[in-house]
């Protein structure tokens, strides 16, 4: 009687072992996963990567990575995946590629340009100034002008 309650009791703790307790993640996969998380972007974030983000389609994502390593995919072949599914924009860096020359080259050709029109500005600007000479009439306004504010001063 007394050793079949404890084994009553005993059942539940054998049948809880069986059917989901979380298992200890392998630290290298954990490490593995961390590490992918961070080459993808963060598709509603768009500014962070999946390992950054807490929104639900990056834990989504990183559930995704999760499992695709449980399979014994390698890393090339799950970022192969993501980027079936969710396309280019996805990997936080983008392969250089026709479609991505404007990403990679169009901001230092923004700033190269910028100077390029700052310098032009610049120089057309300090011509136009030395440029400008006055004439007899404005030179005596001008005489005019600075002699009765200076006089005024002195009064």
């Amino acid at each position: 009687m007394l050793l079949s309650m404890l084994w009553l009791l005993a059942l539940p703790l054998s049948a809880g072992a069986q059917t989901g307790q979380p298992v200890p993640e392998d630290p290298v996969n954990t490490k593995r996963a961390m590490h992918l998380a961070e080459e993808l972007r963060c598709l509603v974030c768009q500014n962070q990567t999946i390992a950054d983000s807490s929104a639900e389609l990056a834990v989504d994502l990183r559930r995704q990575i999760r499992e695709q390593i449980a399979q014994g995919k390698n890393d090339g072949q799950i970022i192969e995946f993501m980027v079936a599914r969710y396309g280019d924009f996805v990997l936080y860096r983008p392969p250089l590629k026709g479609t991505t020359l404007f990403l990679w080259f169009g901001p230092p050709l923004l700033l190269l340009t910028g100077f390029a029109f700052l310098f032009y500005y610049l120089k057309s600007r300090r011509n136009r100034i030395a440029q400008q000479h006055m004439s007899a009439s404005e030179r005596e306004e001008a005489r005019a002008l600075l002699g009765s504010d200076t006089g005024s001063r002195r009064a």
